[in-house]
């Protein structure tokens, strides 16, 4: 899959590629990213990419010419022709759904944008879709596309060292949608603290037991919606629901 990122500023994405277990999906292009400066496409001995917003107000707005222009240039460059994708507060919030298809599509042109936004008019011209990652504003789209790239890297083939550690992660329908459950690792004694004993039975289904209380344990403490979801959609058991009503909701 290949995403092309218009940028302002390329330059901070080159750790982010090259850092990392998710390098190896970016070097060996299973996910192939591209970057496009867009004061390369602006025109001027400044290389202007943004102007002061009709109506008035505060900020600055990015021009619509020098976007269409990047634009055409990836459209050259490109065989087949990929979404446009716009990071913005208006978008719909990423999730591992959303993730998923990412992950199995043919990749998308990503825009970053900066200041107080892009013309609507490019906007309405050629964007397909708009993403957020929550309810806060960042200072650009760059730190979206890195979360969108990484989160979609890390489910190719091979990029991870355990092909199921995916599989366990929030989030995922192999979980039934719920987040994962705590961790431990040596030493079995820390700071006053140790280990569950159930983790050092050495049973199994023991262990996979209580991995799942606790999965339930903290989602319907931290994301309730997410219990609801998993209730309606018939995926938690009886064992799972009669868990729930327990009141302690043991051992978290």
């Amino acid at each position: 899959m290949r995403f092309d990122v218009i940028t302002l500023f390329p330059e901070l994405f080159a750790p982010f590629l090259a850092a990392g277990v998710t390098r190896r999906a970016y070097e060996s292009k299973l996910v192939d990213v591209r970057l496009w400066n867009l004061r390369d496409y602006a025109e001027g001995n400044y290389r202007r990419v943004d102007d002061r917003p009709f109506g008035g107000g505060p900020g600055m707005v990015m021009m619509a010419a020098p976007l269409e222009k990047c634009l055409q240039a990836i459209r050259a460059d490109q065989a087949d022709a990929r979404p446009v994708v716009l990071f913005s507060p208006v978008g719909r919030r990423l999730d591992h759904a959303a993730v998923e298809r990412w992950s199995a599509s043919d990749g998308a042109v990503l825009i970053c944008g900066r200041y107080e936004g892009i013309d609507q008019r490019f906007i309405d011209r050629h964007v397909d879709l708009q993403i957020s990652l929550g309810d806060f504003v960042l200072s650009g789209g760059e730190i979206a596309a890195m979360a969108l790239l990484d989160a979609v890297a890390r489910l190719q083939p091979g990029v991870l060292n355990d092909e199921g550690s995916h599989a366990a992660d929030s989030f995922n329908p192999a979980l039934d949608g719920l987040l994962d459950c705590p961790h431990y690792t040596r030493p079995e004694h820390w700071a006053g603290a140790e280990v569950p004993a159930e983790l050092m039975s050495g049973h199994h289904a023991q262990i996979e037991r209580w991995r799942r209380e606790q999965r339930l344990a903290l989602t319907a403490r931290e994301r309730p919606d997410l219990i609801e979801a998993a209730r309606a959609a018939g995926r938690l058991s009886a064992a799972d629901l009669a868990f729930l009503l327990t009141p302690d909701k043991k051992r978290l």
